[in-house]
């Protein structure tokens, strides 16, 4: 498919990248440009300009912090996978970036343009509000540090669209005693998802507690299923859990879509299925 046209900017700065986002109107960032071309060959997007931020120095590379790591928005998924500390202290998020379709991908494509666009099958959206993550980013207003729930505003849309720039992003290392656990279901190993669930939750004692589910590749994700937490909140590792989180998965009041890859009904089902087995995982991953 041919692209619609566009001015493509080179920027020699963060400022001068934000400068240019101020001044260009429609102007968007082109960071690894893995999921932003294919949007602008489904016409989901029409920026009237690029501002490829992919080589500015200070977006890049991977910082220990007091209780997690600093991530440059434009480290790509190759380096994601190899940092020592990214694997030691946010292993699901090596284990996430080693696992994206291929070689090519995961050496050109970067975590910032994976989240700042927020296509509902892309993969970092649920792990990072999974992960408590933050993102620093720079908009008219100026900088500023915003939580999971304040920077994804819904299908294509973040804090950052529209003239705003992520510069990196903060994942906390999880708590002694905490779990994490992604699942997805593909079409094909290098094909989009067509459903993915993330379930977080601590143990104390013989019962999870403080858990997050959170669910992609459906219109507003990445969803937050709250029934689904109250239902297991404060319940034994047992199988008696995981059937009181499907019941409550039913009642989760979020739509799906049907396409040439399943119906919406269909991916519901799918998507039900995946937090099963994310459930089991943690329920045995815990007991063991």
């Amino acid at each position: 498919m041919i692209l619609p046209p566009f001015r493509y900017l080179r920027p020699h700065s963060v400022s001068h990248a934000t400068d240019l986002l101020r001044e260009v109107p429609g102007a968007a960032v082109l960071a690894g440009g893995q999921t932003l071309i294919n949007a602008l060959k489904l016409d989901l997007v029409s920026p009237t300009a690029l501002v490829d931020v992919h080589a500015l120095e200070e977006l890049r590379g991977v910082e220990r912090t007091a209780d997690g790591v600093r991530i440059g928005a434009a480290t790509t998924y190759a380096e994601l996978a190899k940092d020592p500390v990214v694997r030691e202290v946010v292993p699901s998020v090596a284990e996430m970036a080693a696992g994206l379709v291929d070689r090519q991908v995961r050496n050109r494509g970067t975590i910032g343009g994976n989240v700042s666009l927020n296509d509902p099958t892309n993969n970092f959206p649920p792990l990072l509000s999974a992960l408590g993550a933050s993102f620093e980013v720079i908009t008219a207003d100026g900088a500023d540090t915003l939580t999971a729930e304040q920077f994804f505003r819904g299908a294509l849309a973040t804090a950052v669209t529209g003239g705003g720039l992520l510069t990196a992003v903060h994942v906390p290392a999880l708590p002694t005693g905490t779990r994490l656990v992604h699942r997805h279901m593909q079409l094909a190993r290098d094909s989009w998802a067509l459903a993915r669930v993330v379930v977080r939750a601590a143990v104390d004692g013989a019962s999870l507690t403080e858990p997050r589910v959170y669910l992609g590749t459906v219109p507003g994700s990445p969803v937050r299923l709250t029934a689904v937490e109250a239902a297991i909140a404060g319940r034994p590792l047992a199988k008696e859990t995981i059937t009181a989180a499907l019941a409550a998965f039913d009642t989760e009041p979020f739509e799906t879509i049907s396409d040439t890859h399943g119906s919406a009904q269909y991916r519901r089902a799918m998507a039900k299925v995946q937090l099963r087995r994310a459930l089991v995982d943690v329920i045995e991953k815990e007991q063991a």
